[in-house]
């Protein structure tokens, strides 16, 4: 409610690629300004989206940065955010539902579960160049979380698999590639760690994605509500095989 409020009462809205239009239809008193980031297409440079936001407060605009998801997990919005206070510039943080815990719940697949996992991680796909992460400790990242969520890793998603299947992670694990999550052109491809790179490229599915590594997706098979909501039965009531009674919520 406090994000809708801010599109109402906006002046200007800055908004990313992942915004839809009918998320823009609520500010239609704003002026709308692109400034998305997609990989391998043309794109403002972040110091250039900063500081225009700096120039737009100065100006008396009542400015709303607009992302998609969480503006501070992997979505620039601390590097934004500082600008403006360091120009001196009053802001106000409004807190969103990341995708990788959002758009991996609405295909069905819940990023923690007590049967599975008592740890997440969540890693990016490539570094500020666009390039795959070097500077990841992938033995360490492997060992020490159950679940991992990886956001725009469909670029490298040879190289992370890789990494993982080197770092001990077995070929067998459960995969999911969960592109454009929440709207109506989502796709869900449900795979293994060690046919992923295949299966993506057989799909032909595109970015914007996040991906899903490990037990928790195969919950998806009693979880996947859009399809119970079709009429389609669960394809398991108890993927994990640990047989253990319903509680009460």
């Amino acid at each position: 409610m406090h994000a809708v409020n801010a599109l109402r009462q906006a002046d200007v809205v800055i908004y990313d690629a992942l915004v839809q239009e009918a998320i823009l239809s609520w500010a239609p008193q704003a002026d709308h300004v692109y400034a998305g980031k997609r990989g391998g297409k043309p794109s403002a440079k972040q110091r250039d989206i900063s500081l225009r936001l700096v120039d737009l407060a100065r100006a008396g605009k009542r400015v709303l940065r607009l992302k998609g998801g969480d503006p501070f997990v992997f979505g620039r919005g601390g590097e934004e955010a500082q600008t403006l206070v360091q120009h001196g510039v009053p802001i106000r943080i409004i807190p969103g539902i990341s995708a990788g815990i959002g758009g991996l719940a609405y295909a069905g697949i819940p990023v923690t579960h007590r049967d599975v996992n008592q740890s997440v991680t969540f890693i990016t796909g490539h570094d500020q160049s666009g390039n795959a992460t070097g500077s990841l400790n992938w033995q360490a990242i492997s060992d020490g979380s159950q679940v991992l969520v990886i956001y725009m890793g469909m670029k490298h998603i040879a190289h992370i698999t890789a990494q993982l299947l080197k770092a001990g992670r077995p070929a067998s694990e459960p995969v999911a590639v969960v592109t454009t999550a929440t709207t109506k052109d989502q796709q869900v491809l449900e795979t293994t760690l060690g046919e992923i790179v295949a299966d993506i490229a057989a799909s032909g599915m595109s970015p914007p994605a996040i991906i899903c590594v490990g037990s928790s997706v195969l919950m998806r098979q009693v979880l996947d509500w859009q399809s119970m909501a079709a009429g389609v039965a669960p394809r398991n009531l108890d993927p994990l095989g640990r047989g253990r009674p319903a509680e009460s919520a």
